[in-house]
């Protein structure tokens, strides 16, 4: 019985891992299509419109 414990236990945390490796890798994909669209086009940053306020900033990436 314990090892079966075991067993499910490494495999939830195998599967967390991987699902964290796949948002990484698409939240460093979705930043690297645009800087190479930023590249392209000779923009200093890809600007986001504040809902609350209206105003226009720079894309951070923790805006993500």
């Amino acid at each position: 019985m314990p090892q079966l414990i075991i067993i499910i236990v490494l495999l939830v945390g195998a599967w967390l891992l991987y699902r964290r490796f796949i948002a990484d890798a698409q939240r460093l994909a979705e930043r690297s299509r645009r800087a190479e669209k930023e590249r392209q086009t000779g923009a200093i940053g890809t600007l986001v419109k504040d809902p609350v306020t209206g105003e226009y900033h720079l894309k951070k990436d923790e805006d993500e």
